[in-house]
């Protein structure tokens, strides 16, 4: 990491812009990779780190934070992922004022439409980063299967990912 203003300032714009959990996911990845301060295996390690340790999914932001540029980077990407909720008060004000106009609706339908989709191609990239084989083919749809079903916490399809990627990929 060159510039720690410009990283504090990246994070903070993709956590303003976002809806939450990993809604700054695809704005990070793009800005982060983009100038070679991370790579797809990092983002991959920052996502389960956040899946796995308590508290809100957003704050997967730290974990990338400090696969970059270490504790100043977990600081400054925690530091910019807090901030937001701060404004929540004075936008939820206005909100309530203009917030029943058809082009606030269609604005915030529109964001949230972004989000839905980009979030899966970046995904997408991520697998790609590793390479698409019938193992690792098998292995997304089974996970993604078990997502599905709602009967299997998180922690447990992460940890059957996580054992079968160590027995498929030695």
């Amino acid at each position: 990491m060159t510039d720690p203003i410009l990283y504090f300032w990246l994070v903070l714009k993709a956590s303003l812009l976002s809806s939450g959990g990993q809604g700054n996911l695809p704005s990070l990845h793009q800005d982060f990779t983009a100038r070679g301060w991370a790579t797809d295996g990092q983002f991959a390690a920052a996502l389960a780190v956040g899946q796995v340790a308590p508290g809100p999914g957003g704050l997967w932001v730290v974990a990338i934070g400090y696969l970059v540029a270490g504790l100043p980077g977990a600081g400054m990407a925690a530091l910019a992922v807090i901030l937001p909720p701060f404004l929540v008060i004075p936008v939820g004000r206005i909100h309530r004022r203009i917030g029943s106009a058809p082009a606030v609706r269609g604005f915030v339908r529109g964001i949230v439409l972004v989000v839905a989709a980009t979030v899966p191609v970046v995904f997408l990239r991520i697998l790609a980063s590793y390479g698409l084989d019938l193992r690792t083919a098998s292995l997304v749809v089974a996970c993604i299967g078990l997502h599905l079903t709602r009967r299997v916490p998180v922690i447990v399809v992460i940890a059957l990912g996580s054992l079968a990627g160590l027995l498929l990929f030695r």
